[in-house]
């Protein structure tokens, strides 16, 4: 070991308190860079491992291929698992809408190859025999194709052919160029409907039907699902394997591991390396304040050393390697340590939100902790040049300064009389005490400012996370004050009579204490200009009251309990609002997204409380005058209730025009000879239980053999995954502001102590020339209130001005039901906060300088 490394050791046991901080925040900062990359390893793992069992394990499916080819992946080295399905043929699908896709796909499932791949019933079961046959649901909502549980029919299979080129699945639809070569006849019973599988291509030009094939493993036509055991070489294995065979790559596994070819995917993983880049970038941020502010600090108490090795020969290139061994010194101790805690951490904040995680995701898929070698290494790389980055500048700067400079001890304490001059008003508002703290401030700017810098990150830091998190919480309380039932069926295809029926089944399920059905349609009406209030005519810059407006609106039919709920809630005399004559309600208000409005204080469509209307029906958007009703409607001040679930988007209007209307007068109001567009129909459902009664519900639906589309949601459950997803936020939030806080605390704090501690002989003079002990502390205390005032004074703006833009940027993702809270519970904290740590700090330090002999201190050079 050379003279300066042993000098350099001799300064860190001298200076020891500042050594143990600083190895503090550099375990801190190790610590939370390896939670955070570990744990990015565990969640992408967690949903490799869901997807896996969602979308089925495989990597790699190639098409049409024979036993040989099997045989010999099976065989490779490469390979962990194969599986396969047999090639039966394809059949036409008479009838179908879509072009596109003209045959039926029979695949022949072993059962092996069924406990493999995953099949999702929708309802029925599995084909037990080649005469019993699984149709994609696909089949009938996309071709338009109806197919029942129980229907037997007879397919000519064979093959595609272009030329005397025999097509696949892979091969798109070439019309005009390829041909049908029927072989054989085959006969099927439709045992189950399933969900379109997913190794289906959106290109594939037939609709998958699954059979049994006992012999599949020795077929001449076969797709072959690949399982590597290094998934990484997937790329290299297709190329190298693949030969004339078309192949796909399963993506929905793939993308959680990086190795995913598709477009989206690669935007994903930008997205997600992003993401974790800033975390770690403000992680490295803060860490380096610290150990900055550390080597800066060491290289004052050694700058009349530096300058007495300069005199005596030494090179700027050694000075600065001296600095740099330290860092590398600290290092060494401080990384391994901070590695074992952030693996610590992470697993004990694994096991508290786990059980969330499978309430979100997949809930059978534990989330475990994933120890990765490269995750550890970059931990340990990224934690390392943060602090050669910390040590180097100080270095440079130090072994570029002047001997003397040094020697003298002169380059950091400015004392012009301009930099430090203080005001008469100053002087009589704080007194001497107060004068002097504040002449120290100005002439110490350089270490101020960096405690002024940690505290304002913490506080901006604390403040902002506190913001994010309440806005969570008021888009979940919005949310579930917006939801009228617990779970919601709805659907487009079904007819009435098979709704009502299942209707009536669903409705006895355990649990379910309250229930509803409704028909929600398309219609729209005209109205007079003069019949309209100022405010509609306002928004949609209406000037003529002869104008006529069309105004689309819907009509709900509530089941006639539910409809007479709502009148009598309104306190209307449900005589007149019940049987064939019965008159009708509607909801028409102006919608204002930006205030939380009752219903009552939001603005009317129309200025008189109730009017005729003659109401025409839409079909595929447009108005059948023909079939136009006259009714009467009373408009009233309620909600209307919510409908049942649909997929897309409903169309976004400046107003709420809802016809409430009892389902007994359906009937007369839509004639059975009149077309109308249904926006959805379907059910909803109150239970005490409400995820146990959803599971019993599809078990219903697959037993009453429902083929139509539909969807059926749980609420409940969406409001607990909403929940979770705030708590999780809330864990990993809190936890990274603590240790970002707790690193920006140990800055301080070494900072301050260190600061205290180089004016040892500043202050002992001021004792020896007669400064009672308690004008003493009262100077410190100036100080300390001078540190957090300069903080919070800039701190407390910036985290205000951040608060507001999270909220700002929440509204625009779609959070619209939360109002902007400004922060001051959070603020308050902060501000008890920072002057109690700068406090404590200033007292640690204070303590050990009035335990010095004054003589003694006077005496120090510091060297």
């Amino acid at each position: 070991m050379n003279i300066f490394n042993k000098i350099t050791l001799q300064s860190m046991k001298k200076s020891h308190t500042r050594t143990i901080v600083t190895v503090i925040g550099v375990v801190l900062s190790a610590a939370l860079i390896t939670a955070v990359t570990t744990f990015g390893v565990s969640l992408l793992n967690y949903m490799a491992s869901g997807a896996a069992q969602k979308y089925g394990g495989w990597h790699i499916k190639f098409e049409d291929v024979d036993s040989s080819f099997v045989e010999r992946q099976a065989s490779n080295d490469k390979v962990a698992n194969t599986e396969t399905f047999e090639n039966i043929g394809y059949a036409k699908l008479d009838g179908g809408k879509n072009h596109n896709k003209p045959y039926l796909f029979i695949a022949g499932f072993s059962r092996k190859t069924f406990n493999a791949i995953p099949i999702t019933l929708l309802s029925g079961r599995l084909p037990k025999n080649s005469g019993e046959i699984l149709v994609s649901g696909s089949v009938m909502t996309k071709s338009g194709v109806q197919f029942q549980v129980g229907d037997t029919f007879t397919l000519a299979v064979g093959n595609r052919m272009e030329a005397n080129k025999s097509l696949g699945q892979h091969d798109p639809y070439i019309p005009g160029k390829e041909t049908f070569v029927p072989k054989a006849e085959r006969t099927y019973t439709v045992v189950g409907i399933c969900q379109t599988p997913h190794f289906d291509e959106d290109s594939a030009p037939g609709y998958t039907l699954i059979t049994t094939a006992d012999a599949a493993d020795t077929a001449d036509d076969l797709s072959l699902f690949v399982t590597l055991k290094e998934p990484h070489e997937v790329h290299a294995y297709a190329k190298s394997t693949a030969g004339n065979h078309a192949y796909i790559l399963n993506n929905d596994v793939l993308r959680f591991m990086g190795l995913s070819d598709d477009s989206s995917d690669k935007a994903f993983n930008a997205l997600l390396y992003s993401v974790g880049g800033i975390v770690l970038l403000i992680i490295m941020i803060g860490s380096i304040f610290l150990i900055y502010n550390s080597f800066n600090i060491s290289l004052n108490e050694r700058t009349h050393q530096f300058g007495i090795l300069s005199s005596v020969g030494a090179t700027a290139k050694q000075l600065r390697h001296s600095v740099l061994f330290e860092g590398l010194c600290i290092g060494a101790i401080g990384i391994p340590i901070g590695v074992l805690v952030g693996i610590a951490s992470i697993r004990l904040v694994i096991g508290v939100v786990a059980k969330n995680f499978a309430n979100i995701l997949y809930a059978d898929v534990p989330l475990t902790l994933t120890v990765s070698a490269p995750a550890i290494l970059a931990a340990v790389v990224t934690s390392m040049i943060t602090i050669l980055i910390s040590a180097d500048i100080p270095a440079r700067k130090a072994a570029n300064t002047p001997v003397m400079e040094c020697i003298r001890q002169m380059n950091e304490v400015k004392i012009e009389s301009r930099t430090v001059k203080t005001s008469k008003l100053a002087e009589r508002i704080y007194g001497l005490e107060g004068t002097l703290a504040l002449k120290n401030f100005k002439r110490n700017k350089k270490r101020h400012r960096s405690i002024v810098l940690s505290l304002v990150l913490s506080v901006v830091l604390f403040i902002s996370t506190s913001a994010f998190v309440t806005d969570l919480k008021q888009a979940s309380a919005g949310a579930k004050e917006g939801t009228t039932y617990d779970i919601g069926f709805g659907t487009h295809d079904m007819n009435d009579s098979e709704m009502l029926q299942l209707y009536n089944k669903l409705k006895t399920a355990d649990g379910v204490y309250e229930s509803s059905y409704q028909v929600v349609m398309k219609y729209s009406c005209a109205a007079k200009g003069s019949d309209l209030s100022d405010a509609y005519r306002k928004s949609v810059g209406l000037h003529s009251s002869d104008e006529t407006v069309n105004m689309p609106m819907t009509i709900q039919f509530l089941d006639d309990r539910a409809y007479l709920n709502i009148i009598k809630e309104l306190g209307l005399p449900a005589e007149e609002y019940i049987g064939q004559n019965a008159k009708i309600i509607a909801v028409a208000k102006m919608q204002d997204r930006g205030n939380q409005e009752k219903v009552d204080q939001l603005p009317d469509v129309f200025e008189g409380s109730s009017m005729n209307f003659t109401i025409v029906p839409e079909t595929n958007g447009k108005p059948k005058t023909e079939h136009g009703q006259n009714v009467s409607i009373r408009f009233v001040n309620t909600v209307p209730p919510d409908t049942p679930p649909m997929t897309g988007t409903s169309e976004r209007r400046p107003y709420t025009f809802s016809v409430i209307a009892p389902y007994s007068l359906k009937d007369k109001i839509v004639p059975s000879d009149t077309s109308s567009d249904i926006m959805v129909k379907g059910m909803s459902f109150q239970s005490k239980n409400p995820s146990q009664s959803v599971t019993e519900m599809k078990t219903m639906i697959q037993g009453a053999g429902i083929t139509a589309s539909y969807i059926i949601l749980n609420t409940s459950e969406m409001l607990d995954q909403s929940r979770n997803m705030i708590f999780i936020s809330n864990v990993f939030a809190y936890i990274f502001i603590i240790m970002i806080s707790l690193i920006a605390v140990a800055n301080v704090f070494n900072t301050i102590s260190t600061n205290i501690k180089l004016r040892r002989r500043e202050l002992a003079m001021l004792r020896s020339v007669g400064m009672f002990d308690r004008d003493f502390q009262k100077m410190m205390n100036f100080e300390c209130a001078f540190y957090g005032l300069r903080a919070l004074l800039f701190g407390l703006p910036i985290a205000a001005i951040s608060s507001w833009l999270i909220y700002k940027g929440m509204v625009v993702g779609g959070a619209d039901n939360i109002d902007f809270v400004f922060p001051w519970g959070s603020m308050a904290i902060s501000i008890f906060s920072v002057l109690f740590i700068v406090f404590i700090t200033m007292l640690y330090a204070i303590s050990k300088i009035k335990k010095e002999n004054i003589i003694d201190a006077l005496r120090d050079d510091m060297d």
